[in-house]
This record gives structure tokens, sequence and C-alpha cells, in this order.
């Protein structure tokens, strides 16, 4: 990972690369500094290449193979923020890659049939190969975008107000059974923003929220409700679609059944929440986020980048011996109707992958039962750990879970990570009729007559993939930096930028942020023209980690206290304050007790990411060990996006 590379300007600088290593037969792979052409695939860990110069066969560990360095020239031109593309280019990036899915994933493709593609999409055979080639070098859809176009020079993004009247037609007026034409469409939303006065949304940004609409919502919406259910209802015990590993990746989120117990003085603070991500076709986890916090967007995209990434660093975190061979970008991930996974940054970042995202149908449970039951069997298992809720307060009754409460959530995390590896993957599945691992690994390398998918790319970096998932935020650059939620940011890497003007719009052109919500001491900004990620710190260098759940309660304290405008040293007197006060009632109040070990978790800086934190460079500021007394549902005012 090249995560902290320093700049001439002495900046945290971070290139993004979404390059993934292909590990299957005939791919192109370096080891220490020497290239193999792969011959043949022992397992998930290992390998056999042939030495493309030598010509003599090794054995080589998957976890040490690398782009083949001559290639990582091209790496560059996936270097951007997705916030930093088009609207139009995303839509013209689409259409293409809806006219080669079709070929991507045939082993018998020969010429005849590229060229049929190529006559029915109405381009040049040639064309139509350059696609495919530019797809599988990078595999992201992204890829695909015209390079005449090029990225937008400003922010193609609309007014929260004209995106609500798209919205509103498209439901009230597109899909319904009189099946207008898009181009009605565009007048009908062109005349509403007028009515009110607002700034009309191009024809092209109006027709790629209609291209984002499921052909299921189509379907209902425009009369065919029954030729909807016929083709989008599964049957009992199956799920449409899900025939291959990661065809089919389930998201949902549980309190867990236990109570912990807090690092320093082991007494109870409550129960975390879990975030797990199963593969539908095989009923393996793919991965998971445990936290203190209630289910936001951070929640996902801590799950999905655990997901897509390989996992031998995480054993080694939690100290299990065990496999867990799963990474790789799922085709569809499917979803609830939650607010955090509906946001824009999540539907944008799904796009980035060429994932689909699919929305659990309202009122129709049948759709979740999949995770909902592996949910429930993982739950079921924790009630017999001391501290246990139970399901229900029935089941709970002459229990008392926080008397016998004993488990840290280090302890915990440790054995739920054991749990999915060395006992739910490798236990008999009632449907499946094996094992999850023994049909992962079916799905993989085939058996018999029936082929498998081969083993997924594995991703070259860690970092690119956790930050297309985290929020974002769009600002102006100003004198002193950039503003996000009245706390101030600066670095050299935004003196280029500072009052640059949109050549098109003629306004102030507005860039690229991202934030981890556990520590907004700092933030990355995406340089436009480098195509490159600076990490920039808060401009008051004295600021201790907090998270944004910290930073609110700050925030609130100062507004009881009359001070509505405040700067950073007023911040940090409010922090010490909050937290010498949750220092002297910890060990009194659980709220106190769980204020206290949701910053230690958040301090930790652990991330899939980042699974193994070097030691940090800097001695911790010498600020007293205090807590505040956050509130353990979500902060309904702030939240993960601005």
């Amino acid at each position: 990972m090249n995560l902290n590379q320093i700049s001439e300007m002495g900046e945290s600088v971070f290139d993004p690369i979404r390059e993934r290593v292909d590990v299957n037969v005939d791919a192109l792979v370096e080891r220490e500094g020497v290239v193999y052409r792969i011959a043949q695939v022992l397992d998930f860990e290992t390998v056999i290449g042939v030495a493309v110069e030598s010509g003599r066969s090794s054995a080589l560990r998957v976890g040490e193979l690398r782009v083949v360095s001559g290639d990582l020239a091209a790496v560059h031109s996936s270097n951007f923020d997705l916030e930093d593309i088009a609207d139009e280019d995303w839509r013209i990036a689409e259409k293409r890659f809806a006219a080669i899915s079709p070929l991507l994933d045939r082993s018998d493709l020969g010429r005849g049939d590229v060229e049929l593609r190529a006559y029915e999409s109405g381009v040049d055979t040639a064309t139509l190969y350059r696609w495919m080639e530019r797809y599988k070098a990078y595999r992201l859809i992204s890829s695909l975008i015209p390079q005449k176009r090029g990225w937008k020079s400003g922010n193609g993004r609309i007014s929260s107000e004209a995106e609500s009247v798209i919205n509103e037609v498209i439901r009230t007026y597109y899909l319904t059974s009189q099946r207008p034409r898009v181009e009605k469409v565009v007048t009908e939303v062109h005349r509403i923003c007028l009515l009110k006065g607002i700034e009309k949304p191009s024809a092209s940004t109006i027709r790629a929220r209609i291209a984002k609409v499921s052909e299921r919502e189509k379907l209902k919406g425009r009369g065919f409700k029954e030729k909807a259910n016929n083709k989008f209802s599964p049957a009992p015990g199956q799920f449409p679609n899900a025939n291959y590993p990661l065809s089919v990746v389930q998201i949902d989120h549980t309190p867990v059944d236990i109570i912990l117990v807090d690092d320093t003085h082991r007494k109870p603070i409550g129960r975390p929440w879990l975030t797990l991500a199963m593969d539908v076709y095989s009923r393996m986890v793919t991965g998971y986020y445990l936290s203190f916090d209630p289910p936001s967007e951070t929640s996902v995209a801590m799950c999905v980048a655990h997901s897509m990434l390989p996992k031998e660093e995480w054993m080694t975190l939690h100290n299990v011996d065990a496999d867990w061979p799963v990474w790789g970008v799922m085709r569809t991930i499917h979803v609830d109707n939650g607010a955090e996974f509906r946001s824009n940054n999540f539907q944008q970042s799904c796009s980035l992958y060429g994932i689909h995202l699919e929305y659990r149908p309202v009122k129709q449970p049948r759709y979740g039962g999949h995770i909902e039951r592996m949910l429930g069997t993982l739950l079921f298992e924790i009630h017999d750990l001391p501290g246990t809720t139970f399901s229900s307060v029935a089941k709970r009754e002459g229990y008392d879970s926080e008397k016998n409460a004993v488990i840290t959530k280090s302890e915990f995390e440790e054995w739920l990570v054991k749990l999915i590896t060395k006992v739910y993957h490798r236990r008999k599945h009632s449907s499946l009729g094996m094992t999850p691992f023994r049909q992962w690994e079916l799905g993989i390398f085939g058996s018999g007559d029936l082929p498998g998918t081969g083993v997924p790319p594995r991703p070259v970096d860690r970092l690119s993939i956790l930050l297309d998932f985290l929020p974002c935020f769009h600002r102006t650059v100003q004198q002193d930096g950039v503003t996000i939620d009245k706390l101030s940011y600066y670095s050299e890497a935004l003196r280029p930028w500072i009052g640059a003007v949109d050549e098109e719009s003629g306004e102030k052109r507005l860039f690229v942020f991202r934030r981890d919500p556990r520590d907004i001491t700092s933030i990355w900004f995406f340089d436009p023209v480098l195509k490159q990620y600076f990490r920039v710190p808060t401009s008051e260098q004295s600021l201790p980690p907090m998270s944004v759940w910290e930073y609110q309660q700050v925030r609130e304290k100062l507004k009881l206290q009359g001070i509505e405008s405040f700067d950073e040293h007023q911040v940090l007197h409010a922090i010490t304050e909050l937290r010498e006060h949750v220092d002297k009632s910890k060990e009194k109040s659980k709220k106190a007790r769980r204020a206290s070990q949701r910053r230690t978790e958040h301090e930790k800086n652990i991330s899939p990411a980042n699974p193994l934190p070097a030691a940090p460079n800097v001695s911790p500021l010498p600020t007293t060990s205090l807590e505040i007394e956050l509130s353990d549902g979500p902060i309904k005012s702030f939240g993960d996006i601005a």
C-alpha cells in the first residue's frame, strides 16, 4: 500500500490504485521483480508459475503476487475520485458496459460472437474489442469512460431541490401505466423546475437517473406487475441469479445478543452492533463490521471493504489460525431500504466497481431470508456466552445479563471470527447439502463437468477500496483552507486551488473530500489534476483524535453555553471538560463506560484497509483521558454525510 508517501511539499499523499491481481491460469503476475505466467492454481493460497524469461516453474504464494510492473503505467488512467466524473460520462460508460457484458465471462468466445454483438450494439467490432480490453485491465466501469471527453472540470452534481423534482417526477409520472417516453419526463422535470424557480438539470442527468431505476421497478410501475413478479420473485429456498460465488451478496445489521464489558474496569457497557455480508450462493460470510456505533454509511463502507479484501492480516490481528479465502468484487449487493444503503455516495461507489445494487422489496421478508437466517444462526451461538441477552425478554427471564457480562469487544471479536471460520463455514448447511466452505471451493475451482469461476482477482491496494466507499463532501477551497462542520482544514496541497473557479459555470469550483467519521481530525482531498489523495489535517493541530459523534456532543455543549460561533480552542476546552466529567463517572455509569470504550475503539484506527496499523510516530497529545456522555442513538442532525 502506498498510504504514507511524502510529497515534495511534505504532505501525506496517496495514489488510488484500483487494479487487481489476476490469479487464474495464463495470467501474468510478478513476484520480487520476476514475471511469471500462472500455469496451475493449486488452492486459494498457492499457484504454480512459470518464469517468463527462464521457463523455470515455482510454487508462488497468492498473497505475494503483484501486478506486472510494466503494466503499472496504465494505472494512472484509473486514478480519480468517483465523484469527479460527469453524469454524461457515466451514462456512456454504462452503455458501453452493457454492450460488452454478455461477452465478458464466456470461455467459448469467438470473433463471430463479437461481430454479432458489435452489430447489435451499433459499433465496430474493433471498438468492441477495445472496450473489452480496457474493462478487463481494471474490471472497472470507469475504464470505459470516453477518453476524449475526459473528467469534468467542474462539479456536475445538481442541487438537492432539483434532485427531489427528478425523483418525484420519476415516481409519479414515469412509473405509471401511461408509460410516458423519456423525452416527456425531461420536459416535465424542466417545467416543474421553472415553476419552482429551480435551476433545471440537464437532459442527460435526468436520463441517467431514469437509467438507475431497476428493471423490476420499471415493470411494476409501468403496468407490468405480473410480469415483474414472475421474473423477479424467487422460488421457495432460492434467490434469483445467485448461481456462482459473489454473484449476490446480502448485507444487514443487527444488535448483538450480548452485553460486553469495557477494557479498563471490565464492567458492562451494553450491546455492540454487527454489520454482516454473506455470499448467497455458498452462504460464506464475505465480511463484517463490529462496532458500538449505530448502523451508518461508515458501517456499510467497512463491511463492503472487508468483503472485497483478502483477510490474512485480519486473521493475524485476531489471533485466529484458520482459512478465510474470500475476497473480490461481488456482482450484486442486495440490501434493505435503510438510508445508509440509499445514499448517492454508496450507489456511485457500487457503480464504480460494476456492482449492481438491488433493494429488498418493502414488506416482502422472503427476499432477506438468507442473511436473516444466518444472523439468527450466529446470534443463537452467542446465547451460550456469559452476558447474553438471549433473543427475547421471555427467554432471558431469571438471567441477569449485566451481572454475568465478562467479555470485552476484542475478546468477543476473536470469538466471532473463530465462530465464522472454524464452525459456521465448516458445518454442513441444510439447504446446500454440504459446508459453505466446500460450496465456495466448488464454485471457484469447479468439479467434474461443472466449471468454476476461477479465483477472484486480488485488489492491489486496500485504501483505494475503503476510500471509495467512505462518506464524501464537496467544498470550495478558501484562503484559510476548507471548512467541514465548522472545523477548518489546511495543507499545502490545497494552495493551488484557493479561489478556483469552474470554467463552465463561472462559479467557485467544488472539490471532493472524504473522511473517516471515527477520526475527523484529518480528511482526504482529491486533487483533480494530479489524480492523488492528500491527507489534510485540521488547522488547529492541538485537537486530539475525535469521532464525528463526539464532536457533535461538543457542539451541543457549546450551544447550551450560548456559544453559536466557536473556534478550535473552544472545542479543545469543551472536549477536555466533557472527557474529565466522564473519567470521574465511568466506573459508576454504564453510559460513561460505553462512551469511553467507544472512543478507545475509534482511536485504534483499525479498518479493513489497515488491519495491522503501525505504532504511531508521534506521542499522544498530553490530554487527560476523558470521555463525554455520548448518546447511543444516531445523530439525526449530523450523520456521516453533510
